[in-house]
């Protein structure tokens, strides 16, 4: 049995799915009761509260570990849950961290994650890292603003980074669970191409067929506008990877193309899935 952990987000969702198709047995996580596919069982529990993740870990062989924003912040002990994950019995656990970690050593949020990684790998478990930069999804902030206003709102309009799709990480991770030729692996992912968020909203304007404008936020707006949902500490590493994306951020990554046996998905193959979010 798999144990997806976010299973209602980006990543977990497409993941979940996945490993059912696969015919894998999989228990879904999130903190709140949600819609499963069929045959997947579904356990409520909050990762602040490791004790909270006992009940889905029993019998599981696998983890699929997923840290929320409020899990990245120094102070926080998300380690307990990779030592609670042994103590339970699970062998393989594959963590989606972050291209900071390596690009980014010294940003605030980075240091706590690696710290993370460390724990997983002096753990005596089978492991892979994930490190993904930016996502796709991240467009969907700008939904309500392109369907009430058609506009949408940034900071550093033409700064690009390679975006990757959340399906595509799902799809990299699920390989990752279900391979044991991935363990001990440290995956980069990124898309095909760099993007920048003013390109971005033209390919949603594109996809609408209808025009969207791009108004350009100052750092210090964006930053007001992201430490709504996150830690300061977290939105002033992300701010400074978007503000000056430095040649390891901007290099597109061979690793999902080469776990999943095709080139990962553009920003307009995204667009057009989630097209009806931004009518």
């Amino acid at each position: 049995m798999i144990v997806v952990t976010g299973a209602t987000g980006n990543v977990g969702r497409p993941l979940t799915q996945a490993l059912a198709e696969a015919g894998r047995q999989v228990t879904a996580v999130s903190r709140h009761a949600a819609a499963m596919p069929d045959g997947v069982r579904h356990v409520a529990a909050d990762l602040a509260e490791p004790t909270s993740l006992t009940p889905a870990l029993d019998g599981a062989e696998a983890l699929f570990l997923l840290l929320s924003g409020d899990l990245h912040a120094l102070g926080a002990r998300p380690a307990d849950l990779i030592d609670l994950a042994a103590a339970s019995g699970v062998r393989r656990v594959v963590l989606l961290s972050s291209q900071g970690v390596a690009t980014r050593p010294l940003g605030r949020s980075r240091v706590a994650m690696r710290a993370v990684e460390d724990a997983l790998r002096g753990s005596g478990l089978d492991w892979t890292v994930l490190r993904p930069g930016g996502f796709a999804s991240n467009a969907l902030a700008w939904a309500e603003s392109v369907r009430t206003r058609g506009t949408v709102a940034a900071p550093f309009g033409d700064v690009g980074v390679p975006v990757i799709d959340p399906v595509d990480i799902g799809e990299v991770a699920a390989a990752c669970l279900l391979d044991d030729r991935h363990s001990g692996g440290v995956y980069e992912l990124t898309g095909p191409e760099v993007i920048t968020p003013r390109q971005q909203a033209e390919a949603i304007a594109a996809a609408l067929g209808s025009p969207v404008r791009f108004h350009e936020l100052t750092r210090g707006e964006a930053k007001a506008e992201m430490t709504r949902f996150v830690p300061v500490e977290l939105a002033d590493d992300t701010l400074d990877i978007i503000s000056a994306p430095n040649p390891a951020e901007l290099r597109i990554s061979p690793d999902a193309e080469r776990v999943l046996g095709r080139a990962p998905r553009p920003f307009d193959d995204w667009v057009t899935r989630n097209i009806a979010a931004f009518r």
